[in-house]
């Protein structure tokens, strides 16, 4: 089957079909997306050698669940050892052993096939299209935030980064009725939001008249410099949730965290279930987002493209 590669540099090469063992399935790959993740692996980023993404739909060809068999579905990446201290804690997301696909010690999705383990699928509802579906898991990522922080329609609310992230988090603001501030560099985008959007869109410049006034500040811009520039817009006491992965090790004022009384919170992955349901009930649309589809043929051109657009999606059909 065709696989795109990451050994130090990407390649699409031709790999073996992968043989799934009880308590997997085998999935046809019929759309995959790319994501900033991905790039930074490009970049040294976890260190990972392998078949890469994680942005999955797919169908199910071969399961012994008659649950999965011939449905349309989406992964969680996470695969904890369900043995280890954290794990017993239940902190699986947290495992001191975890696989996680197309990113650490998993093959990812970027392929023709991919064998997953059956409880990380989630079954798509028919209502929902497939261009919309392999948005599930960076949309969980972004409902997340609602995991992470308290939020409320009262808060003064600020999401600094406009890139595909970014965006789809502020469609998640605003499914929920919380109405903030978008920080970015592209104007142009607030437009792909949608007429019920509750962003009000402010360029960086416009942005530095904001100092030390939100309560809350979402970091998503993907760069170590969206940090500092969430610790100028939060207010003393406020909260700084932080979505950004990225080679290397940032450099912050550590004495501002301490003086101001800042609260730090990572956010990672999120709940599937809410992102799937806010598919189905449409109160997100994230195609919006997408730039260009390619196909796998085409990968190493797609990979690109995705470094200057928005989302790029990968076709095996």
């Amino acid at each position: 089957m065709k696989a795109l590669v990451f050994d130090g540099t990407l390649k699409l090469l031709d790999v073996p079909l992968p043989v799934r063992w009880p308590g997997t399935s085998l999935v046809k790959v019929n759309l995959a997306g790319i994501c900033n993740t991905d790039l930074e692996i490009t970049r040294g980023y976890m260190d990972y050698h392998g078949i890469l993404g994680h942005e999955l739909l797919g169908t199910v060809i071969e399961s012994d669940s008659a649950i999965l068999s011939g449905k349309r579905v989406t992964t969680e990446i996470n695969i904890p050892c369900k043995t280890c201290d954290l794990c017993k804690q239940g902190l699986l997301k947290h495992c001191r052993n975890i696989k996680t696909v197309g990113i650490s010690d998993y093959p990812g999705v970027f392929a023709e096939y991919a064998v997953l383990p059956d409880e990380n699928l989630h079954v798509i509802p028919e209502s929902v299209s497939s261009l919309k579906a392999v948005f599930t898991e960076p949309l969980a990522a972004a409902a997340q935030v609602f995991e992470s922080v308290e939020l409320s329609p009262d808060q003064r609310v600020c999401l600094i980064g406009d890139g595909k992230l970014g965006l789809l988090i502020s469609m998640a603001l605003s499914a929920k009725k919380i109405e903030h501030r978008l920080v970015g560099k592209h104007s142009q985008r607030i437009g792909l939001l949608g007429s019920s959007s509750g962003a009000l869109f402010l360029s960086i410049d416009e942005a530095e008249s904001y100092d030390r006034h939100f309560d809350i500040v979402i970091e998503a811009t993907g760069n170590s410099s969206g940090l500092a520039q969430a610790l100028r817009l939060v207010r003393p006491q406020g909260k700084i949730v932080l979505k950004s992965t990225y080679q290397g090790i940032p450099s912050f004022d550590v004495t501002s965290v301490v003086v101001r009384e800042i609260e730090l919170i990572g956010s990672r992955c999120g709940p599937f279930d809410k992102a799937i349901s806010m598919l189905e009930e449409g109160t997100v649309d994230p195609t919006t987002l997408i730039e260009n589809i390619f196909h796998i043929d085409e990968s190493l051109k797609a990979f690109e493209a995705a470094k200057k657009s928005l989302k790029v999606i990968i076709r095996m059909d």
